[in-house]
């Protein structure tokens, strides 16, 4: 059984039942799964934007700053900080507040960090089930900032509705973020602390990529962003280039069709999370055990070993 009235106070905006559901959530045992099962009908209607990029490149103070410009306009704004994993506790390295105190105390913005997970796309799965219970309670905006630690960064493309890239100038940035596969997953580029030398330089090697790029005629092309977060230059560039890309994909019915899309990858993953749980459960792990010695001696091959586990797994489901 859950507690309804933590659903209740979810549904009120009560901030501490929501990190407290997002607590339960984060320890992925049989109620965090009943709490988003139960929530689900109340989530939708807020619009999610990733911020990603390499380390180093402002994603957190340009998170801060469309807080900002969000709240102005009267927009309540969820943050998800997803950290890398600290090696001794398995939480979350950095605090929830200690990146953007400016905005923490407001009444409208709500933030949590949430630890990696050993996530390779920086993304912990359990960051999409936060966004899920932040939705639920009403919150309008919600921004999934990542680790950007230079892997993958496939899972923030599969969580938002806009996927924002941020480069620096530095030498190479731009080829780096090619190689990390950030270029296939931006909806568009912010080309921040764009005061710094070579600056020009970068933007046009970038726009050069982008122009070299197969697109569709009626596709949707990246634009590139030039900004100063850290003097609020460009923000509110970033919000109107969000809006564009909003409208264009209503305009050609692509954020159905993306939602659908994200919603079948998500439920692969559970059903993969729930299948593995199951397979490496006390008789999976314990067969795996007695086998390792035949394969050591050369008795047996781990193929042959791997078959047996999955025979003994279909017999029991």
């Amino acid at each position: 059984m859950i507690d309804l009235n933590l659903v209740k106070n979810i549904y009120r905006e009560d901030r501490r039942s929501i990190a407290r559901t997002i607590s339960i959530v984060e320890s992925d045992n049989l109620s965090a799964t009943m709490f988003l099962k139960e929530i689900h009908k109340k989530v939708g209607h807020a619009y999610r934007i990733g911020i990603t990029g390499p380390p180093g490149a402002g994603k957190s103070t340009i998170t801060n700053q469309l807080t900002k410009y969000f709240r102005k306009q009267n927009q309540k704004v969820g943050i998800i900080a997803v950290d890398p994993t600290s090696p001794f506790t398995g939480g979350a390295l950095l605090g929830d507040r200690v990146r953007m105190t400016d905005i923490g105390m407001d009444s409208g913005v709500f933030i949590r960090s949430m630890a990696t997970r050993g996530s390779l796309g920086g993304l912990s799965k359990k960051a999409i089930d936060a966004a899920d219970i932040l939705d639920a309670a009403g919150f309008d905006i919600i921004l999934l900032e990542t680790v950007g630690v230079g892997q993958s960064e496939l899972d923030i493309a599969q969580a938002a509705d806009t996927t924002i890239v941020v480069l620096v100038p530095e030498s190479g940035d731009s080829v780096q973020a090619m190689k990390a596969g950030l270029m296939e997953i931006a909806d568009f580029f912010v080309m921040n602390k764009s005061d710094r030398p070579g600056s020009q330089q970068a933007y046009t090697a970038l726009q050069t990529i982008l122009m070299i790029k197969d697109h569709d005629q009626n596709s949707w092309l990246p634009n590139i962003i030039k900004t100063v977060a850290s003097e609020n230059k460009g923000i509110d560039e970033i919000a109107t280039e969000i809006e564009r890309h909003k409208n264009f994909m209503n305009q050609n019915n692509l954020f159905k069709l993306k939602r659908e899309k994200q919603a079948k990858v998500r439920i692969k993953e559970i059903v993969e999370h729930k299948l593995k749980d199951e397979l490496w459960s006390d008789t999976g792990e314990n067969l795996l055990n007695s086998s390792l010695q035949k394969v050591v001696l050369g008795n047996l091959s781990p193929y042959h070993i791997a078959e047996e586990i999955i025979e003994e797994f279909k017999n029991r489901i």
